[in-house]
């Protein structure tokens, strides 16, 4: 390194780093508690450090499974020149942005409002009072390409820190102020359903006609689009609505962004085709996931989506399962032989593992070539396996019947399968977030009622009961993360309305009352501790550490946010309580955030599931009768049997008719308990006579819904 490192003064020799992380509990900072960096977490102590010794702060937001984190931190943060810089003119600040999303989000935005740029892993450096004045994502440790090298740049910004620093302040400042301005949130106003159809024109119109999906690479799954799709379609009878709905999940599905021996599914495709994943697993997706294959299932009636279901609720109950009968974060790109090498193949391997017929057919069902078909390394001959027949087209190509070539293509895939498990499997993220742990929770309930799946709800139960005896807090609240046999950081906005969103989907898929009850609790700490009075719910509690800003989100990104979820819940508290105040507080979310929503409906694809259901018509329906008697069961597989995914179930029984009447106090109207069984279909707080006969029920619900025509005529 040259004498530019220095600007001219004598060095002092370096103090010995005291890297603090090893403490840590997240799998990310451990991964960087042997850096010569002198990294602190996220606190006071290095805040306090930066103001007493006048020094900028370097944040670096990353999370354990990234790749280009990994990338960085071998690259950069493991070398002794930049952490020499690091340590010298800088307090190093290290964040893992699965465990603390509040200040990702806040310094995301910021990123975003400097460069236009953001994404994993995040360089801020910023005052010690938290202002930001630079930003980056990756940096390499030289410069290459015109992009600067941490080398190169770390003395540059040390000097502009000397010289004027406070020009680099008040940028700070203003950045700060441009991001969290009320000017730039639009006023409040009302929606209805102009919106859901300005939702889908903007999808349609981001729709890819040729491989499914929204926009070019790279291509996330955006299966919360897809779930408002089916919505929409239910909505307006649009049959457009449907199909692309359907593409996009076959495309992912079938698509190298799906792991088709292990189940579940990749982060993103770099490419158009989705043949090309970017190699993550992320807990959230499978959740996303599995709900789309739900709707699915009951809008088409495929079996295809039924199988894919099954096939991601084995990956995570197998390869995700934490000891304590939730589920671990994430599964990394990469393994001991790199990038994606867990699931890439040669036609030379899969001619060693299967008999030549066997082979043949394994190259033709996930399209192997000799050469390779992974364009990520041209000519290595690495495969991805992806998928671009059905079974019944392959049967047909192959002149076989498709029930004699599916046990095949089975046998095929287990034999791969355990020879894949001999290689290094990628890192396993094992800390337990709550709001992943309870999207996948609801996630798994909603299939369970969808497919009248014991073990799943056994599972999902089981789940929730392990989340809420290792995240609840002596007052009443929730923590966010688990790990070690030790639950930390006070939970956010998603964590309660995660939480609350899966305890209403076990009440709907088990009609145990306690969970019913245990969502109204939490709803109200939420609203006490969260709640705007301008409609919404922060981020942050009212009680957390105070950050730059406390935000509102309503981004749908690759996981619904708070507020979308808040608002569907709000909504089924509403109908299963018949409580006017969560109706009240949903009303005040939606204007909070319609205007906002307006500008880029195709953004808020959760929100506007959730407007779908504030709009209307939702038929809810009670039914009283013994849980056993096959004329109740009768009844409440009419329900089931209907693509209903907004309506609130109620099970009343002589046995819970006491809970149930202090929970929804309008049920005492309801006299009948099971003799004969009776639905009550209710809307708009108003419910028809009711009904004994499963036939008639059927009709109820049928009126209620907006088409009445679910039937998929596509192959």
């Amino acid at each position: 390194m040259t004498g530019k490192k220095g600007e001219g003064r004598a060095e002092p020799p370096p103090a010995p780093p005291r890297n603090r992380l090893a403490g840590e509990k997240s799998p990310y900072l451990i991964q960087h508690s042997t850096n010569p960096v002198d990294w602190y977490p996220w606190g006071e102590e290095a805040f306090s450090r930066a103001a007493r010794e006048e020094k900028p702060v370097f944040l670096s937001i990353g999370y354990a499974t990234c790749h280009w984190c990994h990338v960085m931190e071998h690259e950069s943060f493991e070398n002794n020149e930049v952490a020499a810089l690091l340590n010298r003119d800088f307090v190093s600040i290290k964040v893992d942005r699965e465990e603390r999303p509040d200040i990702d989000s806040i310094y995301m935005d910021a990123a975003l409002a400097m460069t236009g740029r953001g994404g994993w892993p995040l360089t801020i450096i910023m005052t010690p009072d938290k202002k930001p004045f630079f930003s980056a994502t990756y940096l390499p440790k030289n410069g290459r390409f015109g992009m600067a090298g941490l080398l190169e740049l770390l003395p540059r910004i040390a000097g502009l820190w000397r010289d004027h620093r406070a020009d680099l302040e008040k940028s700070g400042g203003e950045i700060l102020l441009s991001i969290g301005s009320p000017q730039s949130i639009p006023p409040a106003t009302a929606a209805d359903a102009h919106l859901l159809t300005e939702g889908y024109e903007a999808f349609s119109e981001r729709f890819d006609d040729l491989y499914g999906g929204f926009g070019n690479a790279p291509k996330f799954p955006s299966l919360h689009s897809v779930l408002f799709l089916f919505r929409f379609f239910r909505r307006s009878g649009k049959r457009n609505a449907r199909d692309m709905a359907v593409k996009t999940l076959r495309a992912v599905t079938m698509g190298g962004i799906y792991d088709h021996l292990g189940g579940g599914v990749h982060r993103y495709a770099t490419d158009r085709r989705w043949q090309v994943p970017h190699f993550e697993k992320m807990l959230y997706d499978q959740a996303l996931l599995l709900m789309a294959c739900s709707d699915a299932y009951q809008i088409t009636g495929l079996e295809e989506f039924r199988q894919t279901a099954d096939e991601v609720v084995a990956y995570v109950t197998g390869d995700l399962a934490s000891p304590e009968g939730m589920f671990c974060s994430a599964e990394d790109a990469d393994s001991a032989g790199g990038e994606g090498f867990f699931y890439l193949w040669t036609a030379g391997e899969i001619e060693r593992i299967l008999d030549g017929r066997d082979a043949g057919l394994a190259n033709l069902v996930f399209n192997i070539e000799q050469d390779g078909n992974f364009d990520g390394n041209a000519n290595s001959g690495l495969n991805v396996l992806y998928r671009t027949k059905t079974y019944g087209e392959l049967a047909s190509r192959l002149n076989v019947p498709e029930q004699e070539l599916a046990p095949r293509i089975r046998q095929v895939k287990n034999l791969m399968s355990r020879a894949r498990l001999e290689r290094p499997r990628p890192f396993r993220d094992d800390k337990v977030l709550t709001d992943w742990n309870s999207l996948f929770i609801g996630a798994l309930a909603r299939a369970a009622f969808v497919f009248d799946n014991r073990e799943y709800l056994a599972i999902a139960t089981a789940a929730m009961d392990a989340l809420l005896d290792c995240m609840r807090t002596s007052s009443g609240g929730l923590f966010h993360r688990y790990r070690d046999g030790e639950a930390g950081i006070p939970a956010f906005g998603s964590d309660y309305a995660f939480t609350i969103f899966a305890l209403i989907r076990l009440y709907g898929a088990g009609f145990d009352p306690r969970h019913l009850q245990a969502a109204r609790e939490l709803q109200d700490y939420f609203s006490l501790h969260f709640s705007d009075s301008k409609g919404g719910f922060f981020s942050v509690s009212d009680k957390s550490e105070q950050l730059p800003l406390r935000k509102k989100e309503i981004y749908d990104g690759a996981i619904p946010s708070c507020n979308s979820i808040a608002l569907e819940d709000l909504l089924m508290l509403a109908s299963l309580t018949g409580e006017e105040r969560f109706s009240e507080s949903a009303d005040a979310t939606i204007r909070a955030f319609a205007a906002e929503v307006r500008q880029s409906p195709a953004a808020y694809g959760y929100f506007l599931c959730a407007l779908d259901q504030a709009i209307g018509p939702v038929p809810d329906v009670v039914i009283a009768g013994q849980r056993d008697d096959p004329r109740t069961i009768a009844l409440t597989e009419t329900v089931r049997s209907r693509y209903l995914p907004d309506t609130a179930l109620i099970l009343l029984t002589k046995e819970n008719r006491e809970i149930i009447n202090s929970i929804a106090p309008f049920t005492r109207e309801m006299k009948g308990t099971g003799n004969p069984p009776a639905a009550y279909v209710c809307s708009g707080r108003s419910c028809a006579e009711p009904v004994t006969d499963a036939a008639e029920l059927g009709r109820l619900l049928d009126k209620d819904t907006a088409t009445g025509d679910n039937q998929f005529r596509g192959s």
